[in-house]
């Protein structure tokens, strides 16, 4: 069954306060506070440039390092000191590090791993709570919302197909079925074990929504055409079979007279991928996963910083990240 989130309800921000009240000070704002990404290897990672373009683009004196590290006890140390407001948490740490949070929200608990760390305070003892959330599936949230005009009334009610079986596939189902109201979510991967993985996580999590592993060209004939489609997998040629039964089963859902919307999350080596390129010529509206990239990383800042996303100047960083994105994308 769908849920019946609209775009009012998308408000994480809000339901940040379910865990605690406000840990900004008077003057948090224009006062130095430390962020960090806790993961291993990071050096290529953009999220210090992100998050520091959006520091200084609304004058706030806050940054953002990474600490490359597998040193978990050393991180603690790093996020509880004073002057840390928050983190964010990436590979290999995502699902080890749920258990050195003190609460997780809903998404985190549901997807089965986090990216972000905020803090609220206990409403009776006023004492620091670290609150453990994923972002990732804000940011397939966002990617279709704000490039596809629209898209909630198009999805509502209607299913999504996402494509894979690892983290990302996760956090995409979740953000198509909790945020953007898919009636049911189809699953293909090139792995039947993996896809069932996930629906056996989402099961154990309480997870209400009707999940359905596609597995099959004639299955998918018989199943009505997806509003969504999230691309999760790596942009590589199909050639065993199990990817060239995957990309069929893609294909048939593309080839469709009916189109919708697809983010594709594989933005590496380049955004344009084959998968991409099989969905822009088939006629259905694509976002690359960059956006998604972009909005997680937006949502982990309106977690820290307690304000909206109407507050924020975005157009300044998507620039200095487009241009990041492309100088890397021609090396």
């Amino acid at each position: 069954m769908a849920t019946t989130t609209t775009a009012n309800d998308n408000d994480i921000v809000a339901a940040s306060f379910k865990h605690g009240t406000s840990a900004l000070t008077q003057g948090a704002l224009t006062t130095p506070h430390k962020f960090y990404l806790f993961g291993n290897p990071i050096s290529h990672s953009m999220a210090p440039l992100l998050h520091n373009t959006l520091f200084a683009d609304h004058s706030i004196p806050w940054n953002y390092s990474l600490f490359e590290s597998s040193d978990t006890q050393a991180f603690v140390k790093l996020l509880k000191s004073p002057d840390c407001l928050g983190s964010a948490v990436t590979m290999p740490h995502k699902i080890a590090f749920m258990s050195q949070v003190d609460e997780l929200t809903e998404e985190g608990a549901m997807i089965g791993s986090i990216n972000t760390v905020f803090i609220r305070l206990d409403p009776e003892t006023k004492q620091k709570k670290y609150i453990g959330t994923n972002t990732d599936s804000i940011g397939v949230r966002e990617a279709f919302l704000q490039n596809c005009p629209g898209m909630l009334e198009k999805s509502k009610g209607k299913p999504a197909l996402v494509i894979g079986g690892g983290g990302a596939c996760r956090s995409s189902v979740y953000a198509v079925w909790k945020w953007l109201g898919a009636s049911k979510v189809y699953l293909t991967n090139r792995i039947r074990s993996e896809v069932d993985d996930v629906i056996k996580g989402f099961k154990e999590a309480g997870f209400q929504g009707e999940l359905i592993w596609v597995g099959s060209v004639e299955e998918a004939k018989a199943l009505e055409t997806p509003a969504l489609i999230v691309g999760t997998i790596p942009d590589f040629p199909p050639k065993e079979e199990g990817e060239l039964v995957c990309r069929a089963i893609t294909e048939e859902f593309l080839n469709r007279e009916e189109k919708g919307a697809m983010v594709e999350m594989c933005y590496h080596p380049k955004p344009v991928t084959a998968l991409y390129k099989l969905a822009e010529a088939a006629g259905w509206k694509l976002v690359d996963g960059t956006e998604a990239m972009m909005h997680q990383g937006v949502a982990q800042q309106m977690l820290w910083r307690e304000t909206s996303l109407e507050e924020f100047k975005l157009e300044h960083a998507q620039v200095v990240m487009r241009e990041e994105l492309e100088r890397r994308w021609t090396k």
